[in-house]
């Protein structure tokens, strides 16, 4: 634990000095939520009744599905890739010549995301609440859900992204790989687009992934209850978003124990 600890530390600095890293992870779901609430607010607000009243600003429909990116973002994208560079570059075998345990490694990863996907959606907050003025939750209970859904999202998305960086061949082929599969996942998961405005097939297969889940989540705790209604199956579906990420996680880690080595087994 000791030693996880201080890869924490380790992690967390190494993350924030790269630049690169720190706008296509950190800052970009915030960016894209400023593009969005920008470019839309012509068309007014969104849910407005029949007689004119109610709605929320396209800032407020966006921000939940920004928060499900970055987690997105964080775990997956951020790992697969970090992991699949040290790979190839020579520093995980270097470590495998250490006594350093793989499970302290594995804690440097997994705390380096969390901190860095909390401290990304406190600045989503932030921004969304100061510069857009949306009004966030202040039923505790909605705070409640929003933090089981983020720690089983987070959780789930790093190990995933710890199993996908066994993927690419090479760290340089590393983004090549890994980040159409995100990007994919974010236009058919309600991310940029309304979930139900989609064609049911797609909506079918974006069901089978976690980012729909947590995107679907996130809207539970954000969104007005009146949102319910216009998701496909008329309802949050909190029950089934806890099943389908709880079995992701499960063959993440399957996966992770399988593929993980300190250098490729090809070499």
């Amino acid at each position: 634990m000791r030693l996880g600890l201080d890869r924490v530390r380790y992690e967390v600095t190494v993350y924030f000095r790269q630049g690169d890293t720190i706008f296509f992870t950190f800052l970009f779901p915030v960016v894209m939520l400023g593009i969005f609430s920008v470019a839309f607010q012509g068309l007014g607000k969104v849910g407005v009744a029949a007689d004119g009243s109610g709605g929320i600003t396209q800032a407020a429909y966006y921000l939940p599905g920004m928060i499900a990116a970055g987690i997105l973002l964080s775990g997956v994208q951020n790992l697969a890739v970090d992991i699949a560079m040290e790979k190839s570059d020579g520093t995980l075998k270097r470590l495998g010549g250490t006594p350093l345990p793989v499970v302290s490694y594995f804690i440097g990863k997994m705390g380096q995301v969390i901190v860095t996907s909390i401290l990304q959606i406190i600045l989503l907050l932030l921004v969304a609440r100061l510069a857009f003025d949306v009004a966030l939750p202040t039923d505790p209970a909605l705070w409640l859900r929003f933090a089981w859904v983020y720690l089983l999202g987070i959780v789930t998305s790093a190990v995933l992204g710890i199993a996908l960086s066994s993927v690419p061949r090479t760290g340089r082929s590393a983004t090549a790989v890994i980040i159409p599969i995100v990007l994919v996942l974010q236009f058919i998961s309600g991310v940029y687009l309304a979930f139900n405005l989609l064609p049911e097939w797609l909506r079918n297969i974006a069901s089978v992934f976690p980012l729909k889940w947590i995107a679907q989540g996130m809207r539970s705790v954000f969104l007005p209850a009146g949102f319910e209604s216009q998701e496909p199956s008329g309802s949050w579906q909190l029950g089934w978003l806890a099943v389908v990420l709880g079995i992701w996680l499960v063959a993440g880690l399957i996966a992770c124990r399988l593929t993980f080595r300190w250098i490729r087994k090809d070499r």
